[in-house]
């Protein structure tokens, strides 16, 4: 069976986070491992590095991690993350929170490399709506 990438998704809002998991769940199936690092730890708004961190390890599978932050310091938390816990299978993507991640889910579930799954979280920036 072919393990799929993990997700995961580091934002300021606990609701923001479990809301788009919940999506994430319904597109990619629940082959994906998708994992929230939200909120502050004690429940208000903000990042906390010990959540970051165990959540790649909740995410990891043996393909890699992807890691998609919402904005500002869970930018800066996710990558004193990675600084601090260097694994050449565990990436940030610099992309739109939430079609990043449906695309990253979309792909991850073909069974797509964690380079892969990158890119396209990625380029979902230049996805038009209109």
């Amino acid at each position: 069976m072919n393990v799929p990438v993990g997700i995961v998704l580091v934002s300021h809002s606990a609701e923001l986070a479990a809301g788009l998991r919940l999506l994430m769940r319904q597109i990619g199936s629940d082959s994906v491992p998708v994992a929230t690092a939200a909120g502050s730890g004690d429940g208000g708004i903000g990042t906390s590095y010990d959540l970051v961190l165990s959540a790649v390890e909740d995410a990891d599978r043996g393909r890699g991690v992807l890691v998609l932050p919402d904005l500002g310091s869970s930018v800066l938390t996710a990558r004193a993350v990675l600084a601090d816990h260097p694994r050449r299978d565990v990436v940030i993507a610099d992309a739109p929170f939430v079609e990043g991640a449906v695309a990253a889910v979309v792909t991850a579930a073909s069974g797509a490399d964690l380079r892969t799954v990158a890119d396209s979280a990625e380029g979902a920036r230049h996805v038009r709506k209109l």
